[in-house]
């Protein structure tokens, strides 16, 4: 019997819950007596359920994400529809904030708002002990990070083997960017890095090769900063032929020389930089309390793309009270001359918490009332212009992001790029009336009647798609093809590495 089972809905098979881990390794005492157990969204709810109940617990402590809000909903429902006496403890960002208005709270039999380390193995003990509080909502203890154990030893062998590694060497940030719950916080924390260099060591001889830093700040103290690439670096250095994934989120205006040299040092595929921009228009910067140095950021993202081998994947967000269309295509337009390989065209979301919503009378801020609460419209952008705005990410993503379509892309692009791919994006729906599960092959017909209706030339047209779709392993014959052409061989399974494989088309191309 698993008195404590510790469990979350994940977005993917391939994440490993890092909340989940921390929670477990601050049990003490208890820690013997509890089990992780995590499953997906989009598995059946009654499956899920009859694994929670054959563990028998009697207490389960369930993250509560806004990506799995609605379908853990579903689950707390029917395990206290199915075993009622079942104590069910919430955590997580979704629930840390307006609990008084989610069912999902109403629920379940208590809710710990901000920071579990410590309050989860509290209350544990107290329910286990018969000394349950009489309070739902239980405000979580922001302890002092020397007083957290560390939850790497809770990667288990097959979390190392198959799935993604996440890990912080601090938390916090001291940035207020209103979209985000960050803006909460009063500072960032580091944690003392010794230990933490040799927590990545311990799972480096376990064999991590991928570790996602999930650090809102990695460069805001250069030398911590350089002490982990240089732990890298040297992992590296002893075993070239098995080097790392590292993935670590940069403050854009902030990259001093130090850091440039140790970045230059990576080969290409072992570094990947997410780099939040949101907006260039400088009155919405100011609007939402965001602090950014435009044109130093934008020469730190020309730089990082001409002189390192790191994958590049930048952040914009459409629907920020004040932005117009032509606003954010003009930044769009900006970020795409500095060539990073991906571009994240996000859509404005209101956090449970997040200090934006104050923008919502000002600027006619409409949002989604059910998960993810995407904006709907403002005064600036309407319903029907937002939900092109959408479409233009989901294909954006699937076109450009994905890395399969290199070379067809400046054709699609033009002289604007923000232009240009708005008149495709708005194409593939009148054609599709579909933003997913378009098979590759068939996109690239797409593209191709596409850009000749544009007025390219036919042989031009074939010869960039037929390059692009045998670059990211096609191997059928496109009706553009001559009959007799030569359909590649299958290709010899490669050697494992560590370089995802959606960058690593980036980086080849």
């Amino acid at each position: 019997m698993t008195e404590i089972l510790l469990s979350t809905l994940n977005a993917r098979f391939s994440h490993a819950s890092l909340g989940l881990r921390y929670l477990r390794a601050n049990l003490g005492a208890l820690r013997e007596r509890s089990a992780i157990r995590e499953f997906v969204i989009g598995q059946k709810t009654e499956e899920i359920a009859e694994a929670v109940l054959a563990a028998n617990p009697t207490i389960l402590g369930l993250g509560v994400y806004i990506w799995n809000c609605e379908e853990t909903l579903k689950l707390v429902l029917m395990l206290k529809a199915v075993r009622p006496e079942l104590i069910i403890v919430l955590g997580g960002p979704e629930v840390s904030y307006e609990t008084g208005e989610q069912a999902i709270c109403a629920a379940a039999d208590y809710t710990i708002t901000g920071w579990g380390d410590i309050s989860f193995a509290q209350l544990c003990a107290q329910i286990l002990a018969d000394e349950a509080p009489q309070a739902k909502i239980i405000p979580g203890i922001q302890a002092k990070l020397d007083d957290i154990a560390s939850p790497y030893a809770e990667y288990t062998e097959e979390d190392i083997r198959q799935r993604h590694l996440y890990v912080e060497a601090s938390r916090g940030c001291p940035f207020k960017c209103e979209f985000c719950l960050s803006a909460l916080d009063k500072t960032a924390w580091p944690f003392a890095l010794e230990p933490f260099l040799a927590d990545l060591e311990m799972l480096w001889q376990k064999g991590a090769r991928q570790f996602k830093f999930v650090d809102r700040t990695f460069n805001l103290k250069i030398e911590t900063s350089l002490r982990i690439m240089d732990f890298f670096l040297g992992k590296i250095a002893e075993n070239p032929e098995d080097p790392p994934f590292a993935h670590f989120e940069l403050i854009p205006d902030h990259l001093p020389e130090k850091l440039k040299e140790a970045i230059q040092r990576f080969p290409a595929g072992t570094l990947q930089f997410e780099i939040g921009i949101q907006t260039f228009n400088t009155e919405v910067q100011a609007r939402i309390s965001r602090k950014q140095k435009n044109e130093l950021a934008r020469d730190n993202i020309l730089w990082l793309a001409q002189n390192s081998g790191a994958h590049l994947h930048v952040d914009l967000i459409a629907g920020l009270p004040g932005e117009t269309v032509q606003s954010f295509g003009e930044g769009f337009n900006k970020l795409v001359a500095l060539n990073p390989h991906e571009i994240q065209f996000g859509i404005l979301k209101r956090l449970r918490g997040a200090p934006i919503a104050r923008h919502t009378a000002d600027f006619a801020l409409r949002f989604n009332p059910a998960p993810p609460y995407n904006i709907l419209s403002t005064d600036c952008i309407d319903f029907a212009e937002m939900q092109r705005l959408s479409r233009f990410s989901r294909y954006w993503d699937i076109l450009a992001n994905s890395g399969r379509h290199t070379r067809a892309l400046p054709m699609i692009l033009g002289d604007s790029a923000f232009d240009g791919f708005y008149r495709l994006s708005e194409w593939l729906y009148a054609k599709t009336r579909q933003t997913h599960a378009i098979a590759h092959e068939r996109m690239v017909h797409l593209l191709y009647d596409y850009l000749l209706e544009c007025g390219h030339a036919e042989t031009d047209v074939a010869a960039v798609l037929i390059a692009d779709y045998r670059a990211t392993g096609g191997r059928s014959r496109l009706r553009f093809e001559s009959a007799d052409a030569e359909l590649p061989l299958p290709k010899p399974a490669k050697a494992k590495k560590h370089t995802p494989e959606r960058q690593a088309r980036h980086l080849q191309a």
